[in-house]
């Protein structure tokens, strides 16, 4: 537990430090180590252990990721791009929920473009386009963030019922109910923060933080598939990228999809 928070408050410092006072190329940077990170991870989901065929994966991501970035400049293009996520998503939710042994090389390594392309494209979008988009993006972060944290302290303090026991054997619909709770609470900060009607972003925030919910699931499916506890090692206490991001790469579509429905962004 103790080097778990430690932990968080480091890469929660670093996090603000970069996306509030760092210049322009720091915040790009980071999102690029982002993804790079996460593919190189999600390449260990595929059972190769080749640094060559790990690293060719990661080049793969990599050019679809730009790709997809420089195709869909347009505002219309990029809103159907976050509606394909969102439907992979409730896609996973359904594979999670119905088939979760059955994970194929080939599906685990098409579930990772899907995964982690929109989301990087929707956070690239957010800073160099939409007006404030690196509070944005750090909003995205701090809302997943307290969805996870309130869902730990949560289910480890009640946690009863089992949400997914296939998939994740720890996660209870408890500690859901505790990650709500306090998504909820950053909502309506989000809308004092942002001037927005809290009618309207509440309940955005509290579907994003559901998806997030989905995309924990979804790597805690294709960890258990490859025999992996965690993602990485990189984070003490907390295990690789993905393992702290994962939530974020399912809300962050939603998210953006729900402030375009809103009439906000570029």
């Amino acid at each position: 537990m103790r080097a778990r928070i430690l932990t968080a408050m480091v890469l929660a410092t670093v996090l603000i430090l970069v996306l509030l006072y760092g210049p322009p190329w720091s915040t790009r940077a980071l999102l690029a180590l982002f993804i790079a990170a996460g593919a190189w991870e999600w390449s260990g989901f595929l059972g190769v252990s080749k640094r060559a065929a790990r690293m060719g994966y990661v080049l793969l991501v990599a050019a679809v990721a730009i790709g997809a970035r420089e195709l869909l400049i347009d505002s219309s293009d990029f809103s159907r791009l976050m509606q394909f996520s969102a439907a992979w998503w409730i896609l996973a939710l359904l594979w999670i929920l119905l088939a979760p042994q059955r994970t194929r090389t080939w599906a685990t390594a098409l579930a990772g473009l899907l995964a982690l392309v929109p989301a990087w494209v929707a956070l690239t979008r957010l800073v160099e386009f939409w007006p404030r988009g690196t509070h944005w993006v750090l909003f995205i972060m701090s809302l997943v963030f307290a969805a996870d944290t309130g869902a730990y302290f949560a289910g480890t303090a009640c946690g009863r019922v089992k949400l997914a026991p296939q998939v994740s054997p720890g996660k209870t619909w408890e500690g859901v109910v505790g990650g709500m709770l306090l998504a909820t609470l950053v909502g309506f900060a989000g809308s004092r923060w942002f001037g927005l009607a809290a009618a309207a972003f509440v309940p955005l925030c509290l579907a994003a933080a559901a998806f997030s919910v989905v995309g924990d699931l979804t790597e805690s499916m294709f960890k258990r598939a490859a025999g992996l506890k965690d993602s990485g090692r990189l984070f003490p206490g907390h295990g690789g990228v993905l393992d702290r991001v994962d939530g974020v790469l399912a809300a962050a579509p939603v998210m953006c999809l729900g402030l375009l429905w809103m009439g906000l962004g570029p």
